[in-house]
């Protein structure tokens, strides 16, 4: 186990997720080591074990199976500082696999931004979003570079944006990779999906590898079906002569168009800096954390 996570956390300063590439000192390993394992181990005495329903705020619960563990919002936090990610005030917990084999985790974030307007979802045409990531990432790499991230393509989707006007959620992804990187070489990806309510919206992001993708993407489908806002706080709920309404549509949760109308290019910064959360050889260190301090509660729960 220590080897396993001294390993990845090596190469993860080598290989960078959210913080510069910059090689660590033993020490600094040591230390890094140290508090990635205090971290799941925090998580694992926090955690609440599915299947269970879990009440996001005062806003909607979503049903967390069995097999499956959700880690509160001070410990995720936690989690993801010691993968390289910075803690994030929106982030409401970690939704985590007790399968150490399937090393996905689903990043809840709740965004107050109020009411997101739909309507330019029925104008949507993937190709010309594409080429507005595309331009967009393009903007931000000499940004990436002066940080000591590494210059990304956009590929293409691995899922175009998809909008359902009945239940009110989004789903996307994008295909990225580390510029001049070999086109068979697994990358992270993030399979963006969205709920949106009469207040804001909760984002459920599922980080996982390229090569696990085709299966690891029902898993946060499952998840985004799950999830249901209270009476009052769905999106139907909302009164135009009183609520807050958000200064962008929905075509902004996908960083495109909308984005470019309004003037906020920042945003399509923040949605590209959100992509590549941890490296695949972090992954690893994942893997690790679910084994020791998930896979007894799985264990338990089995022979219970």
């Amino acid at each position: 186990m220590i080897r396993l996570l001294a390993a990845a956390l090596a190469a993860f300063a080598l290989v960078g997720g959210q913080a510069p590439a910059v090689a660590q000192q033993p020490s600094q390993q040591a230390q890094m080591q140290a508090e990635i394992e205090a971290a799941w181990k925090a998580a694992g005495a926090a955690a609440i074990f599915g299947p269970a329903e879990v009440k996001l705020l005062d806003q909607a619960s979503i049903k967390i199976p069995a097999g499956e563990a959700f880690i509160p919002a001070a410990e995720a936090n936690r989690i993801m500082a010691a993968l390289g990610n910075s803690s994030s005030p929106a982030r409401y917990g970690l939704i985590v696999s007790r399968d150490d084999k399937v090393p996905w985790m689903v990043d809840v974030s709740w965004i107050k931004e109020g009411y997101v307007r739909d309507g330019d979802a029925k104008e949507w045409q993937a190709d010309t979003m594409l080429e507005s990531l595309k331009d967009g990432t393009e903007e931000g790499n000499a940004q990436r570079i002066a940080r000591g991230f590494p210059a990304l393509d956009v590929t293409g989707w691995v899922e175009p944006p998809t909008y359902d006007a009945t239940t009110h959620r989004l789903v996307w992804s994008l295909s990225l990779r580390d510029k001049g990187a070999p086109s068979n070489q697994p990358q992270t990806i993030n399979y963006n999906t969205y709920a949106l309510g009469r207040e804001g919206y909760f984002s459920l992001d599922l980080i996982t590898g390229s090569d696990t993708i085709g299966a690891d993407r029902k898993v946060a489908r499952d998840l985004l079906g799950s999830l249901n806002f209270l009476q009052g706080k769905r999106y139907q709920d909302f009164n135009g002569s009183t609520d807050k309404v958000a200064a962008y549509g929905i075509a902004a949760l996908v960083g495109a168009v909308a984005v470019k109308k309004l003037g906020l290019l920042a945003v399509i910064g923040v949605f590209l800096l959100k992509v590549w959360k941890i490296g695949l050889i972090a992954l690893a260190a994942v893997a690790a954390g679910i084994k020791r301090f998930f896979g007894r509660g799985s264990e338990d729960a089995e022979a219970g």
